[in-house]
């Protein structure tokens, strides 16, 4: 099931990337497709923490004891999918 998860997750996000870069682009951020499927798996986690759902994933990263190279990941993937993001400049 979790394979299922994470395939339906990078399709929606890969669908739905125009359409999250328009509403970003209100804040006057830049965030391309790619991007964006950097931070699906991320994002993803943060939201399963908030809303309290437990998934494999979050008690991975709630383990004090290990589990590092998933934390890893997901710190590499947080830095790929943010370093790029730049404001959109206006033309005059």
């Amino acid at each position: 099931m979790a394979i299922f998860d994470l395939v339906i997750s990078y399709v929606g996000i890969y669908f739905l990337a125009p359409l999250l870069s328009k509403l970003v682009s209100k804040l006057k951020l830049n965030i391309s497709r790619t991007q964006w499927l950097w931070l699906t798996l991320p994002l993803g986690t943060v939201i399963h923490i908030l809303i309290g759902q437990k998934t494999a994933l979050t008690k991975m990263v709630f383990n004090l004891n290990g589990d590092y190279p998933i934390k890893v990941l997901l710190l590499l993937m947080l830095y790929m999918g943010l370093r790029n993001v730049g404001s959109k400049k206006k033309h005059i």
